[in-house]
């Protein structure tokens, strides 16, 4: 498995050396992301870019369709056809993990979690993104989820920094605290 990621990180690397500007760096980050869905959603995809019985012909045929498919950049193009090329496809979500990882601090983004009982309206989100940033310092991207035991309120998480705002913890808070316990 360390080996795998380290693959993996080698090639994040070099593709984060060729897409250099902050520009590219988020687009071929989005591209990466599209093709690691791509994979995941279909079994028969993954199949002939990952299964040595197809010839290295017919996944090269496969990848032209998907960079025409996807509009690739010529960095995801290439980083793409050396993967097909080594017999490596199966390295890409890890890459396009550790590829987001990358960039993200290149850029001095730090990504978080925020979750509420109900879905948060987009402006929302940006205020909580806001206030957040003023805590680490640094631009902060969150995704979203809704958590429905959490009764109300939101909670983040951003790197180890965690903010819990939710009712479910206010109320066992209080419940401890009638309990006299702390």
């Amino acid at each position: 498995m360390a080996a795998n990621v380290s693959i993996a990180r080698r090639y994040a690397r070099a593709l984060i050396d060729v897409a250099s500007s902050s520009s590219t760096l988020d687009a071929v980050g989005t591209e990466l992301a599209a093709l690691a869905g791509a994979f995941q959603g279909s079994r028969e995809l993954s199949d002939v870019m990952v299964n040595p019985a197809y010839p290295v012909s017919d996944r090269l045929a496969v990848v032209e369709k998907l960079v025409s498919t996807f509009k690739l950049s010529a960095a995801t193009t290439n980083l793409l056809m050396l993967l097909v090329e080594r017999n490596r496809v199966g390295f890409l979500p890890d890459i396009q993990r550790l590829y987001a990882d990358l960039a993200d601090a290149q850029s001095g983004r730090v990504r978080g979690t925020v979750s509420s009982a109900v879905p948060l309206a987009p402006e929302t989100v940006k205020a909580i993104e806001a206030s957040l940033q003023k805590v680490t310092s640094r631009a902060v991207v969150l995704d979203t989820k809704v958590d429905p035991s959490l009764l109300g309120g939101v909670t983040a998480t951003v790197g180890s920094l965690m903010l819990d705002g939710s009712v479910k913890t206010q109320l066992e808070q209080l419940r401890r605290e009638l309990r006299g316990t702390p």
